[in-house]
């Protein structure tokens, strides 16, 4: 689309709420969008510079632009969420939900039976849920079966079937689980009072059929029936058994509805607990594919808008996590800081993140690469970097009282060991213990090869130590010109801090994430792999010393001799002759009369 085309069509855009749609070259439609106001949400899209590379991408395959007025921004949700769904533009979110969650069904039908089922139709039937554990929705139907024996058959029941005597008693009768009003012993008035205290618990409105119990029992006792007041009675403390376990806040007269949402680079989980007096009666999560640089304020604007539609919800009030930018002026919007709603809010995002652990680990099972992105992006996000760390190194120094030192740089790619590419580092400028001018060595040593050989450099540089060791790093890297280019910090050992060169405040990365995790692993390998080399070189050193030891044997001929015959033990198993082979004649003789006599 030309400049000239585009301009002429921002500014023939209104000023009014409604739907965008953006196609390509092609007349494919390729994202569907909302706005208060269609101009400056559109113009924005070519005014902005965009740092998502998808969005930029989706901005370059505009072709056309159409758009569809609505009276209010609501409509505009309302319009866009029934558009998404139809037509999945490949820009667009994808929505999942948990409609494979059982709900509690009553059915629309004389003498209603009530069961559960997975599929909503829409033959006026009523439903309740959906119920996120299986194990909640089955008690609700056992205290229901407990109090008020329903009918659990499919007969029909009609007024001039059950006047015939179409019908008999069946065992559900014989046990009490059913007053038979396919034989008219139970009128329709008495199982319609009933299925109304029914939809009371399903509610949530556990007074009303309190209420309605205790006045049952009461007028049992008044006549003298014993009997039937301690049934009711026994029904009266299931309910209470039930409402002690399932209150959440009492405090909570109305019906609210909570939302809260958890989100990363690529998926969002929005959960919705609907509380009617003081009791969660539904719960519902969604799971939401990101296409765009959508924000959590948006994603939760579509699901609130969603949810609200979906289920027919009146309730005036909602309880969010932070403020929407929403019209609806019947509609209260609640961001509580404390107290039970904010209790209320912590329940639902606790739900959010025990979903989205579920599935990403459902996800990371038959894709293992997508954990391994989300450990990398965890990472950049924590140390704040600029890309994705696929490549990190680790240095390490090992000495032992300022003998033998040595350094190590251990290679991790896509957050696992590369060992094929670990590397030790003997100092050949550094004489004894001096941890900072050996690590100033070392560093400028691995990536001057690089350089030289032309090999890919690491996002991430983590040095084994504190500000000292860090310092000795960065003046190698400067030398080279590499700071700035290779993000590098260090990490010190008592606490586990992460430092940044010219940073005074060291950072703190929760002990329990996945970034300080495989930081650690990074150092612990690098501590593992430099002690190995070290404990070789020591032990090398010392046979040599032995050998040292014989009179007329220097460091030479001993370490011409343990490179053939690789230990002492084997030098003094060596037949005289062999030893004339590697050192000759006189050597040869001073080093089996030695371990000869």
């Amino acid at each position: 689309m030309s400049q000239s085309q585009l301009k002429k069509i921002i500014s023939s855009l209104p000023q009014s709420p409604g739907v965008y749609k953006y196609f390509d070259k092609n007349n494919s439609l390729i994202y569907i969008g909302k706005a208060k106001n269609i101009k400056k949400r559109v113009g924005s899209y070519f005014t902005k510079k965009f740092d998502n590379s998808k969005t930029a991408a989706l901005v370059s395959k505009i072709s056309s632009v159409q758009f569809t007025l609505v009276e209010s921004e609501m409509d505009a949700f309302l319009l866009e969420n029934a558009l998404i769904k139809k037509f999945q533009p490949k820009y667009n979110i994808d929505l999942k939900d948990d409609k494979t969650y059982s709900s509690i069904c009553i059915k629309k039908e004389r003498f209603p039976r009530l069961f559960y089922t997975r599929n909503r139709i829409k033959d006026g039937s009523e439903y309740f849920g959906p119920y996120a554990s299986g194990i909640a929705m089955h008690t609700v139907l056992d205290l229901i079966k407990t109090i008020y024996p329903l009918r659990n058959c499919n007969l029909n029941l009609s007024e001039k079937y059950i006047k015939a005597n179409k019908y008999k008693t069946c065992l559900e009768y014989d046990i009490g689980n059913c007053k038979a009003p396919c034989v008219a012993y139970q009128s329709e008035d008495d199982y319609n009072i009933n299925m109304q205290q029914i939809k009371n618990i399903l509610r949530g409105n556990l007074s009303e059929v309190k209420n309605h119990l205790k006045k049952l029992m009461q007028d049992s006792s008044s006549k003298l029936n014993f009997e039937q007041a301690e049934i009711y009675k026994k029904k009266l403390l299931a309910l209470q058994n039930y409402q002690s376990k399932s209150t959440v806040v009492n405090s909570i007269d109305h019906d609210v509805d909570v939302f809260s949402i958890t989100s990363d680079e690529k998926f969002a989980f929005v959960n919705y607990l609907k509380v009617s007096f003081g009791m969660i009666t539904q719960t519902k999560t969604f799971e939401l594919k990101k296409k765009l640089d959508e924000s959590d304020a948006e994603l939760l604007s579509i699901i609130v808008a969603e949810t609200r539609e979906e289920l027919n919800e009146k309730e005036t009030e909602i309880v969010v996590p932070f403020e929407l930018d929403w019209e609806d002026k019947k509609l209260q919007i609640t961001v509580p800081k404390s107290g039970e709603k904010k209790k209320l809010l912590d329940i639902s995002l606790r739900n959010a993140l025990y979903y989205k652990k579920e599935k990403l680990e459902q996800y990371e099972k038959t894709n293992p690469d997508l954990k391994i992105e989300r450990i990398l992006t965890t990472l950049k996000n924590d140390l704040r970097l600029k890309e994705l760390p696929s490549h990190i190194e680790c240095f390490d120094n090992s000495n032992l009282q300022g003998t033998n030192p040595v350094s190590a740089c251990v290679v991790f790619k896509n957050a696992k060991p590369n060992k094929k590419e670990y590397r030790h580092f003997i100092p050949r400028t550094v004489e004894g213990a001096n941890d900072f001018a050996t690590m100033e060595e070392v560093v400028f040593r691995r990536y001057k090869r690089m350089l030289d050989e032309n090999n890919s450099l690491p996002q991430l540089v983590i040095i084994d130590g504190g500000k000292g060791q860090l310092s000795s790093a960065v003046a190698s890297l400067k030398k080279l010109n590499l700071y700035g280019k290779i993000t590098v910090i260090g990490i010190a050992k008592r606490l586990e801090e992460i430092y940044y060169p010219e940073d005074e405040l060291p950072l703190y990365i929760d002990k329990k994430s996945e970034s300080l995790r495989i930081i650690q692993q990074l150092r612990d390998e690098a501590h593992r792999f430099g002690i190995m080399h070290h404990r070789k070189r020591r032990s090398k050193n010392t046979l040599q010393t032995e050998l040292e030891n014989i009179k007329g044997i220097g460091s030479e001929t001993a370490t011409i001799l343990l490179s053939k015959l690789k230990s002492v033990k084997k030098i003094k198993e060596a037949k005289l002759d062999e030893l004339k082979k590697i050192v000759g004649n006189s050597k040869a003789k001073l080093v089996h009369e030695y371990f000869n006599g």
